[in-house]
């Protein structure tokens, strides 16, 4: 399969595979965060992934509601790249012993999946004003906004004394 599938032919067409593939990918970080809660050893951290996992449920109900003001099924897209960056924080995961260093690593971890879905809601919400939908741009922003604050947090904590517990 190329980059692009064969069933892309409108800038709609490719909006709704963008938030297919966002929404397969918020379901598969779901399935994951418990088990980065349960990993973390720093209390602030684990507070942040559970405050993350509700944030994330809350997330897929705003895009279940942009799928249904689009008139589209909803439905998800397999995403090798949230699967590849969720697969690589496990096998790192599991190679470190020391928990303060495997609290660095589920930063880096939980970074690199923000900044994923940062990408993607970035250009849903630019695709959605194009469209003309700003109903869906405005449910797009607050999962958009929401990514960003949680980025600032992990930056956050990992600057203010995660990474030097783990030096």
């Amino acid at each position: 399969m190329g980059f692009f599938s064969k069933d892309i032919k409108t800038m709609d067409d490719l909006f709704v595979h963008t938030l297919r593939d966002i929404y397969y990918a918020e379901n598969q970080i779901v399935k994951t965060l418990p088990e980065m809660i349960d990993k973390a050893s720093d209390q602030e951290l684990k507070d942040g992934f559970e405050r993350h996992l509700q944030e994330t449920e809350m997330q897929i109900e705003r895009l279940e509601q942009v799928f249904k003001l689009h008139g589209v099924d909803v439905s998800g897209v397999n995403c090798p790249a949230i699967d590849g960056i969720l697969e690589e924080a496990d096998e790192v995961a599991g190679e470190v012993d020391d928990d303060q260093v495997l609290d660095a690593a589920l930063i880096a971890a939980g970074q690199a999946v923000e900044h994923y879905e940062i990408t993607r809601y970035g250009t849903l919400v630019a695709w959605a004003k194009q469209l003309g939908r700003n109903d869906c741009a405005a449910l797009l922003q607050q999962n958009l906004e929401e990514e960003m604050q949680t980025d600032m947090a992990l930056t956050a904590m990992a600057e203010s004394r995660v990474n030097a517990a783990a030096a």
